[in-house]
């Protein structure tokens, strides 16, 4: 073997290893460089992925939204934030709008034989929607639909006693009620919540989330009237696709964040 430059000799056959040895070195030091540089990458992605991320936390989420609901300010609603993620966006916005809060209990009624599948929902103050053509598919008799009632009316009862401490639930007969979550995803709970509040009396039902599927506006139609919405990716899969810390609240937040509503709003009413 000849390299150009040196004759087939001793030198030569150094060269060629020396050549090898460079080679060699040559391509470890790339191999070593496109493994930084895919860890750099995945680093990278990984730092966008977190900071497109649009919301921090709920907190966070709530006080965007509030921006979006500041043309309420000063009307006669009640924030009614559904339990439990939806009470920490709820609380940020009834502070800000000077409103009362409180949480929105809704207990789906499913088929005994198909849970997932709903023939109504059930609110307190006797809150009662049925899906008649869900009933009537499913062949359901009175006695089934009662049973499911009576046990999902306890566990509705049980809910409203640990998240009040005592307090009766907020009348929205005759008020705009202005229903907040921390995202839609199935959208089930939602609509039973709109369909509950409309059945307690609300005169107007405005849905505010932050982060939903872009055919949100579609799927609500005749559930709200209003609906705020931050943000529609255009690929959803999850709620917590839009939050970079999206653990999960609890009950005792749940209880504190109202009592600490409660007392807010009872500073801002002259005479209370």
């Amino acid at each position: 073997m000849t390299i150009e430059g040196l004759g087939p000799d001793g030198n030569g056959h150094m060269a060629l290893r020396y050549a090898a040895d460079a080679r060699h070195t040559g391509v470890m030091t790339q191999s070593r460089n496109r493994e930084d540089a895919l860890r750099w990458l995945a680093h990278r992605l990984a730092s966008l992925r977190d900071d497109t991320r649009p919301f921090a936390d709920r907190v966070d989420a709530g006080r965007q939204l509030t921006e979006r609901l500041k043309p309420l300010r000063g009307q006669d609603i009640v924030v009614l934030g559904l339990p439990r993620g939806g009470v920490p966006v709820a609380f940020e916005v009834a502070t800000t709008l000077r409103a009362p809060l409180d949480v929105l209990l809704v207990r789906k009624l499913g088929v005994p034989f198909h849970p997932e599948l709903a023939f109504g929902a059930i609110g307190e103050d006797g809150a009662r929607v049925i899906n008649d053509a869900v009933v009537r598919d499913a062949g359901l008799s009175e006695e089934e639909m009662s049973a499911v009632e009576a046990d999902q009316r306890a566990e509705l009862q049980r809910r409203a006693e640990r998240f009040r401490s005592g307090r009766a639930p907020i009348p929205l007969a005759g008020r705009t009620a202005l229903i907040v979550d921390d995202g839609i995803a199935t959208g089930a709970t939602a609509k039973a919540a709109c369909q509950v509040a409309r059945a307690r009396g609300a005169s107007r039902v405005v849905l505010a989330v932050p982060i939903a599927g872009a055919d949100i506006a579609e799927r609500f139609t005749g559930y709200a009237d209003e609906i705020v919405c931050l943000q529609t990716p255009q690929f959803f899969f999850a709620v917590g696709q839009g939050y970079r810390n999206f653990t999960q609240t609890s009950d005792d937040e749940v209880v504190e964040l109202l009592d600490r509503a409660n007392q807010n709003h009872q500073q801002d009413v002259p005479g209370v």
